[in-house]
């Protein structure tokens, strides 16, 4: 949760910003920062394209977990967490990273390693995660099993 609250800093915008908003602001603050504009300024460029790399990878996650993006995916997450068990799972840094059977991984953010080791310890991590885990945390898609 703490990189959430980085990202929604570093690019000022809070938890009720829309796509369109998110957009607009990263372009702009992209303009504001792109290294092209440090040509003869090798030490500002540098530092330029580290606070890109930064703006986008905010604006990326930002996208991801915003819920315009969430409700045009809301059937495909639904079919997953209702119909698809979790193959496998594992927690880093408050992000639980549960991957399904049916090939999606998604990531919850901000779940304390106590319910995790519940997870662990419980006789089907499907049902906990149903119970527990799904609709109580931020989620996001963090991608697919690649097919043979």
């Amino acid at each position: 949760m703490k990189k959430l609250g980085e990202y929604r800093k570093l690019l000022e915008v809070d938890k009720t910003v829309t796509l369109k908003e998110l957009k607009t602001i990263y372009r702009n603050t992209m303009k504001d920062t792109h290294p092209d504009k440090f040509a003869n300024d090798e030490a500002g460029k540098l530092e330029a394209e580290e606070k890109s790399k930064s703006i986008i990878e905010a604006y990326h996650f930002l996208v991801s977990i915003n819920p315009e993006t969430q409700e045009k995916y809301k059937e495909e997450y639904t079919e997953t967490i209702t119909k698809s068990n979790i193959q496998d799972f594992y927690l880093e840094k408050a992000v639980l990273k549960v991957q399904h059977l049916n090939g999606n991984m998604y990531e919850y953010l901000g779940v304390p390693k106590n319910t995790y080791i519940k997870m662990v310890n419980s006789d089907s991590p499907s049902r906990f995660a149903r119970r527990h885990i799904y609709g109580s945390f931020i989620y996001r898609k963090a991608g697919e099993a690649m097919a043979d």
